[in-house]
């Protein structure tokens, strides 16, 4: 409702246009006026008064049938209506209500009771806008609500998508990191790096149509997938038949030895199996793991239109020769990552292995099970 109410009066006698106009502005209120229905309807809806002092009994056209057509007229909102009948006719004011009057002064009125009647349908009007605006303003809270719902579900699918192409780790890094110049920035870190890859496998390919090859990929990726997500692992890449994985970065973790030999041990069992139905298929595969801990620079590589995120390092040279040593259902790990879990499994201590890009013979641990 506007600051100084509008008020509308109808009513085909003008002294008591000019009667009603000079009491009301007197309080203050701005007042137009009408001297028929037709006239009143014309004015209600060029000027959007707040309240509307409306006469019953009038030529052209009534009080009652202007009230029923200001009332169907959805475009005008809620404005009160006060009905002056000019007598104490029941029927006159049960139909003027019936019709959608909200309140009714018989003439003529007293002064203060036609003021404390058009300050209580204000109120009623100022209240109704008031509640108006505020579903308005729920609406619109409601839409962006929704909008934000809507974006933060797509997002949260786009984030499924990334989760598909990079490590979960990296992808939650990617997206929660507000500071492009510090993301993935480059640091060294004490990690444990696993080399896995299959035996045979190039044989196979030899033998074998591309199709036969992709099955025993995707089964091979799908086998070791859920294995390594299980152990929070960062996989680093897949590499065809070969896979690098690491612990202990970006996300740190305590146990990140013991929990690369875990993941080892089920890897192995799970190929193991796998293996089986390849068997039954004529594939001869089998699968090795090496383990190494050490240091490590870690970080983002690459160009601006393509960067990924890798581990630099003897270590990770270390993890992959250990990989290629190991025989098929065999995991070797090195001397450091033995004694961080040498109580936790059985294990069996290696000749020295003359190592490619190691001058010097390494000692090496093979990982037989779990203790226990």
């Amino acid at each position: 409702m506007r600051e100084t109410a509008r008020i509308l009066t109808v009513d085909d006698v003008p002294e008591n246009l000019d009667i009603v106009r000079m009491r009301l502005e007197a309080h203050g209120y701005e007042v137009v006026t009408a001297a028929d229905g037709e006239e009143g309807l014309a004015v209600a809806r060029a000027s959007r008064p707040d309240l509307i002092l409306l006469d019953i009994m009038m030529p052209k056209r009534d009080g009652i049938s202007v009230l029923k057509e200001l009332k169907q007229d959805k475009s005008l909102g809620f404005i009160p209506v006060i009905l002056l009948t000019a007598k104490a006719d029941r029927a006159d004011i049960v139909a003027g209500l019936d019709a959608g009057g909200d309140d009714y002064l018989t003439k003529p009125f007293d002064q203060a009771a036609l003021v404390a009647r058009v300050r209580s349908m204000l109120r009623i009007k100022s209240l109704h806008d008031l509640v108006q605006d505020q579903a308005a303003e729920l609406a619109l809270w409601n839409r962006s609500l929704e909008e934000r719902v809507a974006a933060q579900v797509g997002e949260i699918e786009r984030m499924g998508r990334l989760k598909r192409f990079l490590a979960p780790q990296i992808a939650d890094i990617v997206a929660a990191s507000a500071d492009e110049t510090n993301l993935l920035a480059s640091h060294r870190r004490e990690i444990t790096v696993l080399f896995g890859d299959l035996r045979g496998f190039t044989a196979f390919t030899e033998s074998n149509e591309p199709e036969a090859v992709m099955t025993v990929l995707n089964e091979f990726h799908q086998a070791l997938g859920g294995i390594i997500q299980r152990y929070e692992a960062t996989l680093e890449r897949f590499a065809g038949d070969g896979l690098m994985a690491l612990f202990n970065d970006p996300v740190p973790c305590a146990d990140h030895t013991e929990r690369a030999v875990r993941m080892a041990v089920e890897m192995r069992d799970r190929i193991e199996d796998l293996s089986q139905v390849w068997r039954q298929r004529g594939h001869q595969l089998g699968f090795g793991i090496g383990i190494a801990l050490g240091f490590a620079t870690l970080g983002k590589i690459g160009f601006d239109h393509r960067l990924d995120y890798a581990a630099i390092g003897s270590v990770c040279n270390l993890a992959s020769r250990l990989c290629d040593e190991a025989k098929s259902g065999q995991i070797i790990v090195d001397e450091r990552a033995f004694s961080e879990i040498a109580p936790l499994f059985e294990t069996r201590r290696l000749a020295p292995l003359i190592l490619k890009g190691f001058r010097q013979p390494m000692e090496a641990f093979e990982i037989q099970r779990v203790k226990g």
